[in-house]
């Protein structure tokens, strides 16, 4: 187990080295204090090498920022807090034992920012263990319920909500007419099927739905079909990058002109990357709003610290570590239970994530914490994420 790590290939050389002086200060003379003092043990089980990597590395580094700063703002009811980090490559079958290691070194709370089948069965130690344990990345529908867990959160915005506020800014636009282009991954394909049921549900008509398979060098031949279709927008419901910059490339080869709405994959720091040169006009679903005051803050001391600017990836991690010190802190110290109901009751917490006027909370027994009317549809001004044109699932 490491006491503390820099996650990150997005992350440039300065910030790397922020997040080793953290390794150093945390894994030697703060470790001393935290042996003194009784540093408060959070623990991270990321995705360093597996699949869920583009997503969970920029997340750890929200992380790894938040207890920075916690730490230089003097802690956590006094205390250090130390971050346990394991690596559980996305895998079910590791991520249980990364728990599990995670709980005996003797975390207080536990996040888990890999993929849903891996937080999933992560969940099956903390809730024999009792440990309370947050993902505030993932979007899976499911976390909260296939397994009873009292002691588990999700704060990631759901599927189901992501998918809802790209449709309530389509019927905004009123297309009735629309494509959908996808890859052949299992959840493409399911993604995709949610997108033609709420459309078809909302009175537009489907005239196109055309697959790039996994591993393909080019989607001229499906882009021409959707041409052929005359649609007025065209939705992008693949979730593997490459594929979709093969889209984009198609598109502009092309010259083809229709709107392009795409899901939360192209808000992902990879797709800036991979899809260089491609992304202008390009709408998307995002939970990041730069114009939220607590974002905006965010955005400087993160600049201010790295010399770089944060990505949306890095809020959720950051606003994981404030709620766990938020209930750790009202729980008046490291008490599991109290934690567990502290972390319950929260209601109105300002994150760095969600749109202008959003907050994560638990009410009503609820362990989903995040506004269904906080997301927001962007649009890429040139490779950058550029403005908010449509907030919420209304």
């Amino acid at each position: 187990m490491r006491r503390f790590t820099s996650p990150l290939s997005f992350v440039n050389r300065r910030h790397a080295q922020l997040a080793l002086a953290c390794a150093v200060v945390f894994g030697s003379s703060a470790f001393a204090q935290g042996a003194a003092q009784g540093a408060i043990k959070i623990g991270l089980i990321t995705d360093k090498v597996g699949p869920a990597k583009p997503y969970a590395e920029p997340v750890a580094a929200g992380a790894v920022f938040a207890v920075a700063r916690l730490n230089a703002a003097g802690g956590v009811l006094g205390r250090k807090l130390e971050l346990l980090v394991e690596d559980d490559q996305g895998r079910p079958d590791i991520s249980a034992t990364a728990a599990r290691k995670l709980v005996d070194a003797g975390a207080t709370f536990i996040l888990s920012v890999s993929l849903t089948p891996a937080t999933q069965q992560a969940q099956t130690v903390t809730l024999e263990s009792q440990t309370p344990h947050l993902t505030p990345s993932n979007s899976g529908d499911t976390l909260t319920t296939q397994i009873q867990n009292p002691n588990f959160w999700q704060t990631g915005p759901l599927g189901s909500t992501q998918i809802a506020t790209l449709l309530a800014y389509s019927a905004d636009k009123k297309y009735k007419k629309v494509a959908l282009i996808t890859d052949n991954s299992d959840l493409g394909q399911l993604t995709t099927r949610y997108f033609r049921a709420g459309l078809e549900k909302s009175g537009a008509q489907v005239v196109a739905e055309e697959v790039v398979p996994r591993g393909s060098t080019t989607a001229e031949p499906q882009m021409q079909k959707l041409r052929a279709a005359s649609p007025e927008a065209i939705f992008l419901t693949g979730l593997l990058t490459p594929e979709n910059a093969l889209m984009l490339r198609a598109y502009r080869q092309l010259g083809m002109k229709q709107p392009l709405l795409g899901t939360y994959n192209f808000s992902v720091p990879q797709t800036a990357v991979v899809a260089k040169g491609l992304l202008d006009g390009v709408v998307y679903v995002d939970a990041f709003d730069p114009a939220k005051p607590e974002a905006k803050r965010f955005i400087d001391a993160f600049k201010a610290d790295t010399g770089q600017e944060p990505y949306n990836l890095n809020g959720y991690g950051y606003d994981g570590v404030m709620l766990a010190a938020d209930a750790i802190k009202r729980a008046g110290g490291t008490d599991k239970a109290k934690v567990r109901e502290a972390m319950q009751a929260t209601k109105g917490f300002i994150g760095v994530m969600g749109a202008v006027g959003s907050s994560y909370g638990f009410a009503d027994g609820k362990r989903t914490g995040f506004d269904p009317n906080g997301m927001v549809v962007r649009v890429y001004e040139g490779d950058k994420p550029g403005r908010v044109v449509h907030t919420g699932a209304r």
